[in-house]
């Protein structure tokens, strides 16, 4: 099944999910930095939009307040950010590599795990 495309406020409701668990709205909506907190009603639609998408679900209802709970892992999530971002790129790595690079925001052992992680999989993966 397709991973849904997700924004930017469906991602930090998400990740509210993945970090706490399963909550209701007000929850979800109290987990945000009082500073610049989105709305109630934007989290409800949100949340909606969400369930509609079969991101989350429904699992209970506590009086009159229905709980949420993630359905997609945060790494199909993240996953598919990632492949969107590709395929900008034509699905070239390297631009993103190369800038990750440049900016500092890949280090040595970032690279060293990538390869550990590389090799792992060449063990179960023999072509």
């Amino acid at each position: 099944m397709p991973q849904p495309k997700l924004s930017k406020l469906e991602m930090q409701i998400m990740d509210v999910l993945w970090s706490r668990g399963a909550l209701p709205i007000r929850e979800i909506q109290e987990a945000f930095p009082a500073k610049n907190r989105p709305a109630y009603t934007t989290i409800q639609t949100t949340v909606y939009r969400l369930e509609e998408k079969k991101a989350l679900k429904r699992v209970n209802k506590v009086l009159n307040a229905h709980v949420f709970e993630a359905v997609i892992t945060r790494q199909a999530a993240q996953g598919r950010l990632i492949d969107e971002l590709l395929s900008l790129f034509g699905g070239r790595t390297q631009p993103v590599m190369a800038h990750l690079v440049e900016t500092g925001k890949l280090t040595l052992d970032d690279v060293q795990e990538t390869e550990e992680l590389l090799k792992k999989l060449a063990k179960e993966n023999p072509q």
